[in-house]
């Protein structure tokens, strides 16, 4: 487990921004079995997550379409939230940073950590606008 005075930056980054931290296993249960879209971003403290995966979830959820939740469990963080809201986006395995559009409790779009890893915000940001615009 990373220590709070390290993360704590980092995860303001996505609750500033309007992002529901999910901190246990009932609180992930509940919102992603909801009815209606919802964007998880599993947050996480490697240079992508801060370069490319945070940024590009503030910029998409700006977008004209977005999801009725933005969510965020953080890896190293809210290991038993994390670990349940991975359960959701099988059969991908484990993958931080990532982040998966939900639509009625059902994965519909995922992007891995090599899907981020080397790609800039503004591109990670136009694949989750075109998801919203698919789903949302």
């Amino acid at each position: 487990m990373y220590p709070p005075e390290l993360t704590a930056p980092m995860a303001a980054e996505l609750t500033d921004a309007g992002f529901n931290q999910l901190s246990t296993v009932d609180a992930v249960n509940e919102e992603l079995k909801k009815e209606g879209t919802a964007l998880l971003v599993v947050n996480s403290v490697c240079g992508c997550a801060a370069g490319s995966a945070r940024p590009a979830a503030i910029m998409a959820s700006k977008h004209s379409k977005t999801p009725d939740r933005l969510l965020t469990v953080f890896a190293g963080v809210d290991g038993d939230a994390v670990n349940q809201a991975r359960k959701f986006m099988l059969p991908y395995p484990p993958s931080s940073p990532s982040m998966a559009v939900f639509k009625d409790g059902r994965l519909v779009h995922f992007l891995e950590r090599h899907h981020i890893e080397g790609n800039n915000a503004d591109t990670i940001s136009e694949n989750l606008k075109a998801a919203f615009d698919a789903f949302c």
